[in-house]
């Protein structure tokens, strides 16, 4: 798995002090979206469908600083929207690293020849490049053609200067096995240092809703991408051994969404990084006073085909910890992409649907037109 050693270190350290002190739930990972704003318009997406009055706000520097500390993660993973758009993204970023944090930072490389030297190359710090697949597959993922050829330009400069770099790939309904493995040999010899791989997940706000991936689905679909490079052996992925046979089929986990925390421009969002049913002022109340009993996989309909790894890489960690024989038969072997899979959580007890995402968005445009009632309200990208 193409984790730094250093960075392995650090979070094993982490999940160990926890564990000793008894702490049920902990955060791994603090997915910070800095914005919503991006510079392109995927259908698949459900982070950039907002008033402009909301496209247009920004965490500061200042507020960055302050989630990490509220939450102490050992990583931070900066998404959006798109993050290069910040004007203060390098601070950030900086700011984090000074923190000893592992930085993650997502985009989808169009500013990255543009932005690259305010960055400096850090054990510590990786660029994660969003591809879902080859030219083909991408450009039609994210609705625009000419992204893939940029973007391969970009992980070449990155490489150049040094940078660690990663993808970030998600799949959809449509995906084909073979060509997924054409796609990761080819970025392999093209120099990435790993892969983070996942189905996609159907947000409410995502204008296609026709091409998402149900449970049985994805277990399909990532048994026969694996079984073409031994098992995943092939292939350098950034999760954890057990998250990738969890996508196989061959485990069965319940998520932890406290595990990767998000923190947005409308505050800590409840219950995790997929789902935006309310938010919390502080990480304390987003812990202590979320029902978090109400969600995951068998207890709410929304979460019924959900295999992503913001919801269960830090569950597959977990088990790594409890069952560290177990993981490392499975890295040894591979992940294993025949024979039966683990029975799954049924869905006949869990709760409906509730729609409730408008209200926050309805709550934040009051503040912010009370705030300043000469907002923008022009949907536009603003000057850098």
């Amino acid at each position: 798995m193409a984790i730094p050693l250093a960075v392995t270190a650090r979070v094993g350290a982490y999940i160990m002090k926890q564990q000793l002190a008894g702490v049920r739930r902990y955060p791994l990972v603090l997915m910070l979206e800095p914005l919503f704003r991006c510079n392109l318009a995927c259908a698949g997406c459900g982070k950039i469908d907002y008033p402009a009055e909301i496209l247009n706000q920004r965490l500061s520097v200042a507020e960055c600083m302050e989630a990490i500390d509220e939450c102490g993660a050992p990583v931070v993973s900066i998404a959006g929207g798109e993050p290069l758009l910040h004007r203060d993204i390098a601070k950030i970023v900086e700011g984090f690293l000074q923190r000893k944090k592992f930085v993650i930072l997502c985009t989808n490389a169009l500013l990255l020849t543009k932005k690259i030297d305010q960055f400096k190359p850090d054990p510590f710090f990786t660029w994660s490049i969003h591809l879902d697949g080859d030219q083909l597959m991408h450009d039609r993922s994210v609705c625009q053609n000419g992204v893939y050829d940029t973007a391969v330009k970009a992980i070449r400069l990155a490489k150049a200067k040094g940078f660690q770099c990663n993808l970030n790939c998600t799949l959809f309904q449509d995906a084909d096995p073979e060509r997924v493995a054409r796609f990761l040999d080819e970025m392999k010899a093209l120099g990435v240092d790993g892969v983070t791989i996942s189905p996609g997940y159907a947000y409410e706000r995502a204008p296609d809703q026709e091409h998402f991936l149900n449970r049985t689905r994805t277990k399909q679909l990532f048994r026969e991408i694996l079984k073409r490079g031994r098992g995943g052996k092939a292939w350098s992925f950034t999760q954890s051994t057990m998250f990738m046979d969890f996508l196989a089929g061959n485990q069965a986990y319940h998520c932890t969404p406290w595990g990767n925390p998000t923190r947005n421009v409308f505050g800590w969002q409840r219950p995790c990084y997929l789902l935006g049913e309310g938010y919390a002022k502080t990480f304390k109340e987003l812990m202590e006073e979320t029902d978090w009993d109400q969600y995951g996989v068998g207890n709410y309909e929304k979460c019924a085909d959900c295999m992503v790894h913001s919801g269960f890489e830090a569950s597959a960690v977990a088990d790594i910890v409890k069952h560290p024989l177990k993981a490392l038969s499975v890295t040894v072997r591979g992940v294993r992409t025949e024979g039966p899979m683990a029975p799954d959580i049924p869905l006949d007890k869990q709760r409906p649907a509730d729609f409730v995402f408008s209200k926050h968005v309805e709550e934040r445009l009051a503040e912010i037109r009370a705030s300043n009632p000469r907002a923008r309200r022009v949907a536009r990208i603003p000057a850098e």
